[in-house]
């Protein structure tokens, strides 16, 4: 399923009019004629034609699947450990103070303490904590240099993501139109060690993409010319309000949502181009700011949930069942201004556990990635699941980690690992602690739950004992 170019709908001149005839050439070798006629006798564009037809209420939706879908998010510098692990094994009680935003799913909640990023070698403790969490594997000899630790270069190997990726994507049951999405929030426009947490292959990072923009360009279409954006919304309203009353009731709420998400991208859009003709009369060029000035900073909280909107509309869409969501980077230094938080958090991290208003600030910013997570989770538990039981949380886990345990001890025991959600099948509810597992036992498990054993995952000296026992 995909959406065509948003700019070829409404605004119809000669060459405009013939990409339409031939998306919908395209679109013929997708859809039976019958079905295809039907959609043209109620007048249905073709921008529409595509989510619409995936509607299970039509009853032209191609036969569902087992969908399961899985989402890595990343936040950095560690976390305060009396503040987040559970006491206590088993099922949760009352969850510590930083993880308190996901107390109203706890009961789809898994705490994994005690798993470790044994990984050695080349580079900085951060530089091995991010390269090496998905990957398994160390990083290849390089010049990027961090602090008075040997320098180091990329990974030696393949993220768990982009595995399951190439797993999905060589099935056509399960193929989709993305395969995986890397998502960003306020990462650097720069491309180091850092910065990189999902590989395609050794030597191959992936770069996220952190202007909402760019990702609903590349969910919905290059919209060169964001003029026409406004005339398109109508259109597929329109189109939609044609289609409401021969679909169900959970699938007019699938419409409402998908129309909502892109009329609130619309919003700023149009924001954007007011700014721009205003700067136009200015009398001289105008200057580009450097990525991460504070006005991008401050502007953090509205990006994340931006990008959460569209991550989740590209699930419920089967854009995509693999995504990564990387906020900022390992050693990331946003302020946090809207915490009242002047410093950068990298910064703060570094202090000891006697500075008190540092540690309390750092709690504060933990607790603050986890009301991301849990705004996350709570929009894919309000979203039902197309053509199937429950909501996209059912069929989604989400899983949340960070490069380091502690900041300021720079250590990689304790990798903090939370998944919410029943995408992989694990028995959620509960916190389990291992004695320092390998992290890549946790991978294999993953791979493993996704319909995908193997053998080893990363560093094979790590995946002696297997997949992590108890997770069923």
């Amino acid at each position: 399923m995909f959406l065509p170019e948003l700019r070829s709908i409404k605004l119809r001149p000669r060459a405009v009019f013939r990409n339409y005839e031939a998306l919908d050439q395209i679109m013929s070798m997708h859809i039976e004629p019958s079905r295809r006629q039907f959609m043209r006798d109620l007048g249905i564009g073709a921008a529409a034609t595509q989510f619409l037809w995936a509607l299970p209420s039509l009853g032209a939706a191609p036969a569902q699947h087992h969908k399961q879908r899985v989402v890595f998010v990343f936040s950095p510098n560690g976390v305060i450990p009396k503040h987040f692990w559970p006491d206590q094994e088993g099922e949760h009680v009352g969850l510590k103070r930083i993880l308190k935003p996901l107390e109203p799913f706890k009961d789809q909640l898994l705490t994994l303490q005690g798993i470790d990023n044994k990984i050695r070698g080349d580079g900085d403790g951060h530089m091995r904590g991010i390269g090496c969490l998905l990957t398994g594997v160390e990083l290849f000899p390089g010049d990027v240099q961090g602090g008075s630790d040997t320098p180091a270069g990329w990974s030696m190997g393949i993220s768990i993501d982009q595995h399951l990726k190439n797993k999905l994507q060589a099935d056509a049951s399960s193929r989709t139109r993305f395969g995986s999405l890397e998502f960003g929030v306020l990462v650097p426009d720069r491309a180091d060690t850092w910065t990189r947490w999902s590989y395609a292959g050794p030597n191959q990072p992936l770069a996220p993409i952190s202007d909402p923009y760019q990702m609903f360009d590349r969910l919905y279409g290059q919209t060169h010319n964001r003029v026409i954006l406004a005339s398109v919304i109508d259109d597929l309203r329109e189109d939609f309000r044609k289609i409401e009353s021969l679909v169900s009731a959970e699938d007019r709420r699938l419409l409402d949502q998908h129309v909502e998400m892109v009329r609130t991208v619309e919003k700023e859009l149009k924001t954007e181009l007011e700014s721009a003709s205003k700067q136009q009369d200015v009398g001289h060029a105008v200057p580009q700011l450097p990525p991460n000035v504070d006005e991008e900073n401050d502007n953090m909280p509205k990006i994340a949930q931006m990008q959460t909107e569209l991550l989740v509309n590209s699930l419920a869409a089967d854009f995509t069942r693999v995504a990564t969501y990387q906020i900022t980077n390992s050693v990331g230094n946003p302020r946090m201004r809207w915490l009242e938080i002047d410093e950068g958090h990298h910064s703060i991290s570094h202090e000891p556990d006697s500075n008190e208003s540092a540690y309390e600030n750092l709690i504060r910013i933990n607790t603050w990635y986890c009301e991301q997570v849990a705004h996350m989770v709570k929009r894919l538990s309000e979203t039902p699941e197309p053509g199937g039981d429950g909501s996209l949380l059912d069929h989604t886990t989400v899983v949340w980690t960070n490069e380091l345990g502690k900041g300021n001890s720079h250590t990689r025991n304790d990798i903090p690992f939370v998944m919410i959600g029943g995408g992989l099948g694990f028995k959620m509810g509960r916190a389990l602690k291992f004695d320092h597992a390998a992290h890549n036992r946790l991978l294999l498990s993953i791979s493993e739950a996704m319909g995908y054993p193997e053998q080893t995952f990363g560093n094979p000296d790590f995946c002696g004992e297997g997949s992590l026992t108890g997770l069923v």
